[in-house]
């Protein structure tokens, strides 16, 4: 166990070094820098200081070399949009983030497995032709029209993983605006910063609901399809029918039996879920505006904030190496052969 976190540690801190490097030299290197919001027409002693305050009168490597030896201090450097020091603005738009994200994750991992168990176990039949009275089914008498829910519920999760996000955001904002359901976007209302706990909080849970389903859906749809896949073929596993046999009512087959085995797929990608979900999704952050990581990550690129571009970068590799890790230990929890991999 201790060599397996040595092994993600090591992981953690080349990914987040890879990066973040390969972050700034892309930035670097891409038209234009911040002298594009210096005015239209800037004197070469404001250019000359501005590319001197932020290294960028050094060769690539070299403002390289420099940020990495300040960054292993935490010293994330100056926002050039901002004026001010990188790691508290990538913190904070995490922290944002990681409020959107969490709660997504959440309603898509209940929302995308409790489907995938009803669609799987219903398309998963492994004694059609028997009935499901002669099984135990526990949609006794439905069967017809639990087939049919089946099919609405795959039809709806082909559909949201086919749309866009953008045009999913669009829709959503649009039905926002129609109907005033929900807020139309941001994180709280103006004004809001300054009240108490109780009321702020009140006002952030109004807001991220649009977001969250925006984020949840593609989410929740990939959760149901390789749900539905994976407790289908494990329900026409011997040890299934074994259960079967012995009398197991089908519900307690489903449930008991066969749902843990089939959790390994899900386990398998819900690491990099968890990290691409965390890290925050530009376009729905953006529609919505919200104060994430991907939001600030895309108007970093805009300005040419190299600095910026580079936390914004590290705290999104942060969040998948975590994301990677709670995903293996995930993995290790429902199947023993990786558990016993990871014990060695």
């Amino acid at each position: 166990m201790a060599r397996f976190l040595v092994r993600r540690v090591i992981f953690a801190i080349l990914l987040v070094f890879i990066s973040s490097s390969a972050a700034l030299f892309l930035t670097r290197l891409a038209p234009g820098d911040l002298t594009i919001a210096l005015g239209p027409s800037p004197s070469r002693a404001e250019v000359a200081a501005a590319r001197a305050r932020f290294d960028l009168d050094r060769p690539a490597l070299e403002q390289w070399g420099l940020w990495i030896s300040r960054a292993a201090r935490f010293d994330f450097g100056e926002s050039q949009q901002y004026g001010r020091p990188v790691g508290p603005l990538v913190v904070r738009a995490a922290a944002n983030s990681a409020v959107l994200g969490v709660t997504a994750l959440v309603v898509a991992t209940l929302l995308g497995i409790g489907l995938g168990i009803f669609t799987g176990s219903i398309v998963g039949h492994p004694f059609k032709g028997a009935g499901p009275a002669t099984v135990g089914h526990p949609f006794k008498g439905a069967f017809k029209g639990a087939n049919a829910a089946a099919a609405v519920v795959r039809a709806f999760s082909v559909a949201c993983l086919s749309l866009p996000p953008l045009i999913t955001s669009l829709l959503l904002v649009f039905v926002a605006a129609r109907t005033g359901w929900f807020p139309l976007g941001g994180m709280t209302s103006p004004g809001t910063a300054e009240t108490a706990w109780g009321p702020w909080l009140a006002d952030v849970a109004a807001h991220l609901p649009l977001p969250v389903i925006a984020l949840a859906l593609p989410v929740a749809a990939t959760f149901e399809r390789l749900q539905s896949q994976a407790l289908g073929e494990t329900l026409h596993l011997p040890f299934v029918a074994a259960a079967s046999a012995r009398g197991v009512s089908r519900q307690s087959a489903v449930l008991r039996h066969a749902w843990p085995v089939s959790l390994r797929a899900i386990c398998a990608i819900y690491g990099i879920v968890i990290g691409a979900v965390l890290s925050g999704s530009f376009v729905v952050e953006y529609v919505t505006a919200w104060p994430g990581l991907g939001r600030t990550m895309y108007e970093a690129l805009r300005a040419r904030d190299i600095y910026l571009v580079a936390g914004c970068a590290a705290m999104g590799a942060s969040f998948l190496a975590i994301g990677t890790l709670a995903g293996d230990l995930l993995l290790a929890a429902v199947d023993p052969r990786v558990r016993e991999g990871i014990a060695e």
